[in-house]
């Protein structure tokens, strides 16, 4: 029962912050929350050495009948493409409980909030049932939105309800997906099986799969669905956007692997180019608009755009390095972006503002922010792609894997990822450099609790970036079973053939 333990422990957990007495002690909340996610994640650790990466198929298994009338099952399971993403769910969770602080509006509400959401995301990339997964993709909606309309900016409020109808028209175009794949294969139930895929022709399956793929787009988010990703960043406080860039975009790219090519294979084929196209559009489009920006935390919303382009351009090449290389993207992407956010929040806590052409001089050694400034520094040249770091690597794979099938959104996307270390380096030149201006002469100091979250980010990214071996074998199995016997699918629309 160790994966429902997973997910049922964090909901518990919420229960339990939201009913502890005397409210107005905001500390007791955070340490019932610290205490369930460090549980959580000790579990999620202990999951990781007992499950073997050589092995294709699900571990753990657990199968119970829910309600039998609708044909949905109580079925989990974990494999090499969802555990890395469980494990960032429960680092990212535990970071982002430690980075709030002592809250002192709604502390049980909010940290009942938090556990909440990351039982449903563990649920998600556990579910081994379509019906069961969309429960969990829809409940994660909740807490998110209330996270945000509640202790969000000035425009709280708008943000929040643009990510909520976002998002449920999201999961609607899933479930419909879901459903038509039910009714047209004959299935008896919701189970997660590939092998009823067969009795749909690849005509039959594209029809399927473009409402999959809609609302997954909107996840993710592609452009032009992204629109609600920026301003839900920027009304977002530090740790909600922490876990919103580095777990919550996941459930889209996680749901291209397990469903999109997973049930749609044939489909899959015939929209590969389309979706290597639209993966470019969306890495240069990102990467065009980040360098326009001038709120710090905007232009970290737009590098998220940019980088899920290159998960839907190696997802869409189906090579089995390209979906190894696009597993190992969505964690460096989720490592990488969880420190660039907390960078930001830590820079806009100590200066009250977030404006590059207003922050000066930051990395002076005295009465600056040198440490911090200097893990920006890290942080920004993983995010470009310097070797010895994990984004590297991530990137490296991505487009090694894609360029043999889609060559020019390759080289289109590499360009976009030459434009990361442009915007990034246009805000880290303003904010860090220069001579520190007397408006931000006495900055109260950080303290060391304040770093270590960043800290152990920016460790992770060096030890994954040097053995990058440790996250990629996790998916390596898995990735041959789903593409048995049509490796390199999209080898067939390839002109070259």
């Amino acid at each position: 029962m160790i994966l429902s333990a997973l997910i049922w422990i964090p909901i518990l957990g919420a229960g339990v912050a939201a009913l502890l007495p005397n409210p107005e002690q905001g500390q007791r909340p955070r340490q019932v929350a610290l205490t369930v996610a460090a549980g959580v994640l000790a579990l999620t650790i202990f999951l990781g050495l007992r499950l073997d990466p050589a092995n294709p198929h699900f571990q753990e298994s657990e199968y119970l009948s829910w309600i039998p009338g609708v044909g949905l099952h109580y079925a989990l399971g974990v494999d090499g493409l969802s555990f890395p993403l469980l494990a960032l769910n429960g680092l990212l969770t535990f970071i982002a409980i430690y980075s709030s602080g002592q809250q002192t509006e709604r502390p049980r509400f909010y940290y009942a909030l938090l556990l909440l959401l990351s039982g449903g995301v563990a649920g998600a990339f556990l579910a081994q049932d379509l019906l069961l997964f969309f429960l969990f993709y829809e409940l994660e909606i909740i807490p998110l939105y209330f996270l945000i309309a509640i202790w969000g900016g000035q425009r709280r409020g708008y943000a929040a309800m643009k990510f909520l109808l976002y998002t449920a028209l999201s999961g609607f175009l899933v479930l419909t997906s879901f459903l038509g794949w039910v009714w047209l294969a004959h299935a008896s139930n919701f189970d997660y099986n590939p092998a009823l895929s067969s009795r749909l022709p690849a005509q039959t399956q594209l029809l399927l799969l473009i409402p999959l793929l809609l609302g997954l787009a909107i996840k993710i988010p592609i452009f032009p669905f992204h629109t609600w990703l920026p301003d839900a960043h920027v009304e977002a406080s530090t740790p909600v956007s922490v876990l919103l860039a580095g777990v919550l975009l996941k459930l889209g790219t996680y749901g291209l692997l397990r469903f999109g090519v997973g049930l749609y294979l044939d489909a899959w084929v015939l929209a590969a180019p389309a979706l290597a196209t639209l993966g470019a559009v969306s890495a240069l489009y990102g990467a065009s608009c980040a360098i326009a920006q001038k709120d710090m935390k905007k232009v970290v919303a737009y590098s998220s755009i940019a980088h899920m382009g290159y998960i839907l351009l190696a997802v869409a090449a189906s090579t089995r390095l390209s979906i190894v290389a696009a597993s190992a993207q969505m964690v460096s992407h989720g490592l990488i972006s969880a420190l660039l956010f907390l960078l930001v929040g830590v820079v806009y806590k100590k200066t009250g503002s977030r404006d590059v052409n207003y922050l000066q001089g930051l990395l002076a050694p005295e009465r600056g922010l040198p440490i911090i400034g200097s893990l920006m520094i890290l942080g920004v040249m993983a995010s470009a792609g310097i070797p010895g770091m994990v984004g590297f690597i991530a990137e490296f794979l991505v487009f090694r894997g894609s360029f043999p099938i889609f060559p020019v959104q390759t080289l289109l996307c590499l360009v976009g990822s030459g434009l990361t270390a442009v915007y990034f380096l246009l805000m880290v030149n303003r904010v860090f450099f220069g001579r520190l201006t007397p408006a931000l002469s006495q900055l109260p100091p950080v303290l060391w609790p304040e770093r270590l979250p960043s800290l152990a980010l920016s460790l992770l990214i060096i030890v994954l970036g040097l053995q990058p071996g440790w996250l990629t074998h996790w998916s390596e199995a898995q990735t041959a079973l789903l593409l048995t016997g049509q490796e390199d699918i999209a080898l067939v629309s390839s002109p070259r053939t």
